[in-house]
């Protein structure tokens, strides 16, 4: 289903209870073939999803199901953990493109021992059962992406292996893996027509827009047209009101309200999917990876933060209906 949870990409933020369900695939296409666009998109949207989870039942029953079947019955976490990260290594990709000699074959094959041990330190974080609340939801977030940060942790040493031992031919092919992909993705693309021609300005449009995001000096307070959009977004989604009269928030929870609210913002910023040009290696590109986890585990712990000094005072019948926000506006 095309809910507003799902990413521009077609990838889930969210699989029900399930937080990064392609994790471990994600982090192969980022390091191994260069292409960080679904690793990118998980920011703000996700931690909102959080703190107001949107999911109908109908709807994640539908995702381990076959196209063109119907759902019978809503899936447990562990087996929407066990429909997703079902890859590893591209071993033999790998190995055809760099004709690897004996010595870099069995560093090859260590490597990918590694990514699949990767692969399950990433699964042991899934859940047990759904996470009730957004304070546990928010703490699932934190122990998928701490799991993440430990997978990449585990290949890097088997990587500079790898690498290491390749000439510089070789390493030239593997670097070439990333351009392959890029050329295969563009040949999807139609070409010539009147509206391929129209979806590429409006692309470059996007493009420039999202660049300009991005300089270090720029500052959306003072872009009236971004403005504008925040503003919009405040106003769609944070239920700011439903929550203030239907909690009955005295000044002091409204306080802490609004730095809940402000400080989730502020990660559209700090998690911003900005254009860069991929890094020319695997190791280059895996650092680059754990810097993005990084900062995302940072924004993620601030939001926790912040729900807590809210919730600090709350009654268990304010809780409770904060919980209920969510699923009442999604129904």
């Amino acid at each position: 289903p095309q809910g507003w949870w799902r990413h521009p990409d077609g990838s889930y933020g969210w699989a029900g209870p399930v937080f990064w369900p392609f994790a471990h695939d994600d982090l192969t296409t980022a390091i191994i073939f260069g292409d960080a666009t679904s690793l990118s998109l998980y920011g703000y949207g996700d931690i909102y999803a959080a703190l107001f989870t949107p999911y109908a039942a109908t709807e994640l029953a539908a995702y381990t199901v076959p196209q063109g079947r119907r759902a019978r019955k809503i899936p447990s976490a562990e087996t929407l953990c066990e429909a997703s990260d079902t890859g590893g290594l591209p071993v033999e990709r790998i190995a055809s493109a760099v004709a690897p000699n004996e010595p870099q074959r069995a560093a090859l094959d260590e490597l990918a021992s590694a990514w699949l041990a990767a692969r399950d330190t990433i699964s042991t974080a899934c859940p047990a059962q759904a996470p009730t609340s957004a304070s546990e939801r928010l703490g699932l977030m934190r122990e998928r992406l701490e799991a993440m940060i430990k997978a990449t942790d585990a290949i890097e040493a088997s990587l500079a292996k790898f690498v290491g031992l390749l000439n510089d031919d070789q390493k030239s092919r593997l670097n070439a893996l990333a351009n392959e992909r890029r050329a295969a993705l563009a040949s999807r693309q139609p070409r010539d027509s009147k509206d391929s021609q129209k979806d590429a300005a409006k692309e470059a449009s996007k493009d420039a827009q999202a660049a300009k995001a991005c300089r270090p000096d720029y500052d959306p307070r003072y872009d009236e047209k971004a403005q504008r959009q925040y503003e919009q977004l405040v106003q769609q989604q944070w239920p700011a009101a439903d929550i203030a009269s239907t909690l009955h928030l005295d000044e002091i929870a409204r306080a802490r309200f609004e730095v809940l609210q402000d400080t989730t913002l502020r990660t559209m910023q700090t998690l911003s999917a900005c254009p860069t040009e991929p890094a020319a290696t695997p190791q280059a590109r895996l650092a680059a990876v754990k810097a993005r986890l990084a900062t995302m585990l940072e924004a993620v712990g601030s939001v926790s933060d912040a729900l807590d000094d809210f919730e600090f005072d709350l009654s268990d019948e304010q809780k409770a209906g904060f919980e209920a926000i969510g699923p009442k506006r999604g129904a």
